[in-house]
């Protein structure tokens, strides 16, 4: 009830100021960018001079990383999967899983999970730091939904003054469920890394507390939170996404949360942009762009050789406009990752191809009881109503209604109409 009661509240609410984030939306003051590329210069100039040289791969390897999160080129994200490659065939025996969980780390980037998985269990089996390779075990574990796994793991790793622990028991709690621990165990991880004055552990809680904190309905707190990020990290593009969506979901002020995003994608061109202002004009009721900006999407997914990193997207995108690509889409998503988030995905497919028994089976045997979020229970909804559980429908639709901000004004509507 008190989750409700906050969403409520904060719906048409004064809580972002432009005057709080202005400085943060120049589109030339780029630190991270600039520090990213003078790194790949370094590194690069040292590798080129020794190309044997093996202390310099990962460095470079990091700094195509960086450049990947700074721009959204997935070419960076390839020219260090390369180097990391290069580093595990060069390496002695004793020093190779660290290159092998820089690989993994990629991997996983790449949405490539059960590769990555593979090459982790590899390493642990043989000469390796265990427990680095343990906490990326989890990880990987969790993308691909083997939530036993995870569990045993993330019991072997328990060490409540460990950083690298709290963030994962966070992490687990919140797939759990437990909302109100998931932030608890951020909150601690945040003042470790306070304590410890650690500039990227404290951009990640920060960053991390702000999107718990507005599931929460905590809206104001999570600007908040973001705000601190950028204190930071003035050209993160992540959290600069989060205060638009705040503009729009909670204050209904689409005009503003374009502005924000027309300035990120002038540097940071990753296509999920283009859905977040398709959503924009259908709120404002402009078709013709809202069209526009879902066409833009699929062609920048096509043009960027992304692999499956956008599959989910893709399938919300297509489940009404081409319902058979969807399901196709889907049934090659849910063999990457079985999880009950790509699971209720296939579901909603197969809805969609006037598959209700199907999608009702697949919903009740991969989904119910194995994930809280809200897009799951709204396909789950949808799937009751199409087989005349009406019972269960008004059910899902009360707790949906608390979730009003995380899923913004378009989707309310839908819930409502349920």
């Amino acid at each position: 009830m008190f989750t409700l009661i906050a969403c409520k509240e904060a719906v048409n609410k004064d809580i972002t100021h432009m005057e709080d984030y202005n400085q943060y939306l120049s589109t030339t003051h780029l630190p991270s960018y600039e520090e990213a590329i003078s790194e790949k210069t370094f590194w690069s100039s040292r590798l080129t001079k020794d190309t044997s040289g093996i202390g310099d791969i990962a460095p470079l390897a990091g700094a195509y990383e960086k450049l990947f999160a700074e721009t959204g080129e997935v070419q960076y994200l390839r020219n260090a999967e390369i180097l990391y490659k290069k580093g595990i065939s060069k390496a002695a025996v004793q020093y190779r899983d660290g290159f092998e969980r820089g690989l993994a780390h990629n991997l996983i980037s790449q949405h490539r999970f059960s590769e990555a998985d593979s090459i982790l269990q590899k390493s642990y089996k043989g000469v390796s730091h265990k427990r680095a390779s343990q906490l990326m075990l989890f990880d990987a574990a969790m993308e691909l939904g083997k939530y036993k796994e995870a569990y045993g793991l993330l019991n072997a790793l328990k060490d409540m003054s460990d950083i690298n622990y709290l963030i994962r028991l966070s992490k687990w709690s919140d797939y759990k469920g437990d909302l109100d621990s998931a932030i608890k165990y951020m909150e601690m991880a945040r003042d470790m890394a306070e304590s410890m004055d650690n500039v990227p552990l404290k951009i990640w809680t920060y960053s991390n507390l702000g999107d718990y904190y507005g599931h929460a309905g905590r809206v104001a707190d999570a600007y908040q939170y973001y705000l601190k990020t950028l204190e930071l990290q003035p050209d993160n593009a992540y959290v600069k996404k989060g205060i638009a969506w705040i503009a729009y979901a909670a204050e209904g002020n689409a005009s503003e949360a374009h502005r924000i995003l027309d300035t990120l994608m002038q540097n940071h061109r990753i296509p999920d942009y283009h859905l977040l202002k398709a959503e924009l004009y259908h709120f404002q009721g402009d078709k013709e762009n809202a069209e526009k900006e879902e066409a833009a999407f699929i062609k920048s997914v096509k043009e960027g050789d992304y692999g499956a990193m956008y599959n989910t997207y893709l399938i919300e995108l297509y489940v009404d406009t081409n319902p058979t690509k969807a399901l196709e889409i889907a049934k090659q998503e849910v063999g990457n990752r079985a999880t009950p988030e790509t699971y209720q995905l296939l579901a909603l497919a197969q809805l969609k191809n006037g598959m209700k028994q199907e999608a009702l089976a697949t919903i009740q045997n991969h989904v119910v009881g194995k994930t809280f979020e809200p897009a799951a229970q709204f396909t789950t909804a949808l799937i009751y109503k199409a087989n005349g559980m009406d019972k269960e429908v008004k059910e899902l639709k009360k707790e949906l209604l608390t979730a009003s901000f995380e899923v913004g004004p378009m989707k309310t509507q839908e819930i409502k109409s349920l």
